[in-house]
């Protein structure tokens, strides 16, 4: 997790509507002090890795472990660094079991952490909790709790157990290189990205390290790009940004039609997507951020186009469309200038078997036609009025980042992108369908971006890439078998 020196980075627990590591960990291990948010963030991660629970309780059965054979060995004292809340045995418990005259201080930069464990250590004056960030050591030193407790002319048990994965500071360089260097592949859920993203790309391609994230932001990918795609050439690196929603149904899916088509000739694919699904309110906010930065989004997206090489003897063409009525998508279809389309035109780019003259049109099917004009009449208002600081600081407000479906609303929300390729004289129609988009199955999507770029044969490349062009059928393999359904539906 990257930390920011801003106060709504650095102090996640003052805003119950984000989801905050401390009460992720308490879910993690069975306790009540956690929040939906937490719970849904948690459960996101469980759906890609269900060890993690397990591996929660395993660390701090070690600390605790731990504890037992220092306070065994004469340690009376102990500073325990990103505490968390507390669950029983706590590390003073286990100390006094040698000795009940061992003290503790308990550290958490959390201040629902604090708040909670003052209360509950209130009676005992060999016990403290104190606010403070693991990352200045010289704040927790001099605080006068710590200096009346702990005497440091005597052993100090310190702990930092299931912590220091967590902290990397966005404002250092040294940090998120030391990061960098020490992986093989950085998962970025930051957002938004343009915001808050660059550092951790720069440190990756300056180390060869591979990275995936979740952006669906064109202007943070477009700029990306232009600032290290060469780098990352020249490193190794592999940048695959928009390993979510955005975009991996939509480029995999482009990418499994063109395998079912004739190769070697002009090939059409056009893309339907449907969903019962809500966005979240991080998605909301990363909305409004893009809208109120198209100027700059389209300069970046100029620049980009006039610097990338394009295929000398191939053309990859997206194709406009307008609403209509599709009997093959279901309904009333609209073009969707997201960032989908861009991401499977690249694939089309790097990739010679989309074939020599290959085009993609994307959209939106809903089922009357006054849904899909009432939501261009909202976004189009959205983008006005995020062009002015007071309108959009008001949208902004509407939905704050953290909020989304409980999870009995995920539970019943779905997605189903059809595909219909056209080329050499077949048809074919393609499906890639699934869950929850926006939690269950972006994790499932994510999780297994990294753990492909990590395991799987892969063809050498380095740069910023596409899904396809970086994993292509590894990757489609993988998600396949985390339940995402990839299926041929008919030749017609």
């Amino acid at each position: 997790m990257l930390e920011d020196k801003d106060e709504r980075v650095t102090s996640p627990g003052k805003d119950p509507a984000q989801p905050a590591a401390a009460r992720i960990y308490d879910y993690l291990l069975g306790g009540k002090d956690n929040y939906a948010v937490d719970r849904a963030a948690a459960d996101r991660v469980l759906a890609v890795a269900p060890d993690q629970r397990r591996l929660a309780r395993a660390n701090r059965a070690f600390a605790i472990r731990a504890v037992r054979v220092l306070g065994a060995a004469g340690l009376r004292q102990f500073i325990d660094l990103g505490t968390g809340f507390p669950s029983s045995p706590s590390v003073h418990e286990a100390a006094r079991q040698s000795d009940p005259s061992a003290r503790a201080v308990y550290v958490d930069y959390d201040p629902i952490v604090h708040v909670h464990n003052t209360a509950l250590l209130a009676s005992d004056d060999r016990v403290v909790s104190v606010q403070a960030d693991i990352r200045q050591p010289e704040v927790i030193l001099d605080h006068p709790d710590v200096a009346r407790l702990i005497d440091f002319s005597q052993p100090v048990g310190v702990l930092c157990v299931a912590v220091l994965h967590l902290v990397a500071d966005a404002e250092d360089p040294a940090s998120l290189r030391a990061v960098a260097e020490s992986a093989r592949v950085v998962i970025s859920t930051v957002g938004p990205y343009i915001l808050y993203g660059e550092p951790l790309v720069a440190a990756c391609a300056a180390a060869g390290t591979d990275y995936v994230d979740l952006t669906g932001e064109p202007e943070f990918v477009d700029l990306m790009w232009l600032r290290y795609h060469d780098q990352a050439q020249h490193s190794g690196a592999r940048l695959v940004h928009c390993c979510g929603f955005d975009s991996i149904p939509h480029d995999l899916g482009a990418f499994f039609t063109v395998q079912q088509l004739p190769e070697d000739v002009p090939l059409t694919v056009r893309g339907f997507v449907k969903t019962n699904a809500t966005f979240s309110g991080g998605t909301y906010q990363t909305a409004i951020n893009a809208f109120a930065r198209i100027r700059h989004a389209a300069r970046n997206a100029v620049e980009r186009r006039r610097l990338e090489p394009r295929p000398p003897d191939r053309r990859v063409k997206g194709i406009v469309g307008r609403p209509h009525r599709d009997v093959e998508a279901g309904g009333w279809v609209v073009p969707l200038p997201t960032i989908d389309p861009q991401i499977v035109l690249r694939s089309a780019r790097a990739l010679p078997r989309y074939g020599p003259d290959f085009g993609y049109g994307h959209y939106l099917v809903q089922r009357r036609l006054a849904t899909i004009a009432g939501l261009a009449g909202a976004a189009g208002a959205a983008i006005a009025l995020a062009q002015l600081p007071p309108t959009r600081r008001l949208l902004l407000s509407l939905r704050s980042s953290g909020e989304g479906p409980d999870l009995e609303q995920r539970e019943k929300s779905w997605f189903r992108v059809r595909f219909v390729g056209e080329g050499g004289g077949e048809r074919v129609v393609t499906e890639v369908s699934g869950g929850d988009p926006g939690y269950g199955e972006t994790a499932k999507m994510l999780g297994e971006s990294a753990l492909c770029l990590v395991h799987d044969e892969l063809p050498q490349t380095g740069g910023q890439l596409t899904t396809a062009a970086a994993m292509g059928q590894p990757l489609l393999e993988r998600l396949q078998r985390a339940g995402i359904v990839f299926r041929r539906v008919s030749d017609r």
